[in-house]
């Protein structure tokens, strides 16, 4: 355990690893997914065709490769369909940050042995957050952590 000092702050650090084994590990987005997925999250629902149009510009597609996107996205858990008439309407499964919350945590395994503290200080070195971003944090755990027992 470390414990570490931020003005009138102070936070305890611990390292913990834990594994679910009997939950499924949903497979990671790819650029192109990401990007069908990014406006997936900020519609409630959308076809093929509407995806296709809307990326045009940035990124132009076939509509036999935005179908084929929108099939693995469904078989990796992040949309799902149902069917108006003969258009199929997709609609994300899982919210932005809950995904994201799972990348981090394969960086986390991946990279840092499964240790947080290795990826904030990792981030700190490389100055990706500062010390004013990290007392918020700290307290913001601390609101966390007087909420939790009040309940």
């Amino acid at each position: 355990m470390q414990q570490l000092h931020f003005g009138k702050f102070s936070v305890t650090l611990c390292n913990a690893t834990m594994f679910n084994i009997s939950r499924k590990r949903a497979k990671p987005l790819s650029e192109l997914e990401h990007l069908v997925m990014d406006f997936v999250w900020s519609h409630a629902r959308c076809s093929a065709e509407q995806i296709r149009e809307s990326l045009a510009a940035a990124r132009p597609m076939k509509d036999s490769t935005v179908r084929t996107v929108l099939r693995r996205l469904e078989g990796k858990g992040y949309v799902s369909h149902t069917v108006d008439g003969r258009t199929y309407l997709y609609r994300s499964t899982q919210p932005r940050q809950s995904v994201a919350v799972r990348a981090v945590k394969q960086v986390i395994d991946r990279f840092c042995a499964g240790s947080v503290e290795q990826l904030l200080t990792g981030m700190i070195d490389g100055k990706l957050i500062d010390s004013l971003e990290l007392e918020k944090l700290v307290r913001r755990v601390a609101q966390e952590k007087r909420g939790n027992k009040s309940s």
